[in-house]
């Protein structure tokens, strides 16, 4: 299977680069009958438009989705689903300097060396967060589907710059109060600090990362392909593609190499005639099938690697060591952005281990 594509059933193919004419994503496999709209398309890429010019950067794309085929009178047909928005507000001319001189953080230089030099590096090319447009617009598709048969998948920031945010939300929190801050944070007096470590960070030059959690609830047991394509290694594979996630753990993750047996042990129990389990350290994955408990994911990102302090780099045509000051127009933190993104992403491959498991029911036509 090609690199760019990713799925079994539901499968995604992306397109584009990020000073490109356009960026697209094709989705093939996605049943036929289950009303879609582009308004349903438009409504995930609006949560992933920059938020404020005290995070984002001031690069402004209008990002109007155009469906060109699988979708009829609103509804899927079964056909091969491709989308597409266009790249209109582009300004490639502060990455012509990066062509010898590779950005510290950056693709750069491996892509230089991989390509031969034929890679498209504006912007970043196909490394650039620009490309999440594309699980973003299959992510839409994927959460319909995923509503159909009562799956909800939710994100929420719950760390920027070493600010975090105390005990989980509740559910409602992270369903209503997630989009009504810039932080994409659940709390909105945590969400102020986050704002105050962007903002200090953007005004010395630098950036700051940190942590988007997703929640996948009433996902039915046993969903998943071991070994190699278990539930948590098809999620970890697609998450690990959204640029600049540098950690992925599960239920407690690191922490359960600190926990006793008896401590990390989620124990069965009953309630309302459904099985459960006490605890979730396992977030909701055992031996990479869903045990049925709430999946829950959280997902490191680093620090954006575009800032516009002096960092020292070398001139690949002179092979000299040089300095170099970054210009243009970079987020001084991309997790808010991302929250949407790892939404799609977990969606994706939720849908596709859904028609895997062939939970999937066409409607009768109306």
């Amino acid at each position: 299977m090609s690199s760019n594509s990713i799925g079994s059933f539901f499968v995604i193919t992306c397109f584009g680069e990020s000073h490109g004419s356009c960026v697209g994503v094709v989705i093939d496999g996605c049943p036929p009958g289950f009303k879609l709209t582009k308004e349903d398309v438009q409504k995930e890429l609006e949560k992933r438009k920059p938020i404020s010019d005290q995070i984002s950067t001031s690069r402004r794309e209008e990002d109007k989705v155009e469906v060109l085929s699988g979708v009829f009178n609103d509804y899927t047909t079964g056909a091969p689903i491709c989308m597409l928005v266009w790249n209109r507000e582009v300004d490639s001319k502060p990455y012509e300097e990066f062509k010898i001189k590779p950005r510290p953080g950056h693709a750069d230089y491996p892509a230089l060396i991989k390509y031969h030099k034929f890679n498209d590096y504006r912007g970043g090319g196909r490394f650039s967060g620009r490309m999440t447009v594309a699980l973003v617009m299959a992510g839409a598709v994927a959460i319909k589907l995923l509503e159909r048969i009562g799956i909800e998948v939710l994100a929420h920031t719950i760390e920027v710059g070493g600010v975090s945010v105390g005990n989980t939300p509740s559910m409602d929190m992270i369903r209503n109060q997630v989009y009504s801050n810039i932080m994409r944070c659940a709390d909105p007096k945590v969400a102020k600090m986050m704002e105050q470590v962007v903002s200090k960070s953007k005004v010395e030059g630098d950036s700051v990362g940190g942590i988007v959690e997703c929640i996948a609830l009433n996902v039915p047991v046993g969903i998943g392909e071991p070994i190699f394509n278990s539930l948590d290694v098809d999620l970890t594979r697609i998450i690990f593609s959204i640029p600049a996630v540098k950690g992925v753990e599960f239920g407690a993750g690191f922490n359960v190499s600190r926990l006793k047996g008896s401590e990390n042990n989620d124990q069965y129990a009953i309630r309302n005639e459904k099985v459960i389990t006490l605890t979730n350290n396992a977030g909701g994955i055992l031996g990479g099938l869903s045990n049925g408990m709430p999946i829950i994911i959280r997902t490191a990102f680093k620090p954006t690697p575009s800032i516009s302090k002096v960092q020292k780099t070398v001139d690949l045509k002179e092979m000299t060591p040089v300095s170099i000051k970054i210009k243009g127009r970079h987020d001084t933190c991309i997790v808010p952005r991302a929250v949407p993104v790892v939404r799609s992403a977990v969606a994706i491959v939720l849908a596709d281990h859904v028609l895997r498991a062939g939970l999937w029911k066409n409607e009768e036509p109306n």
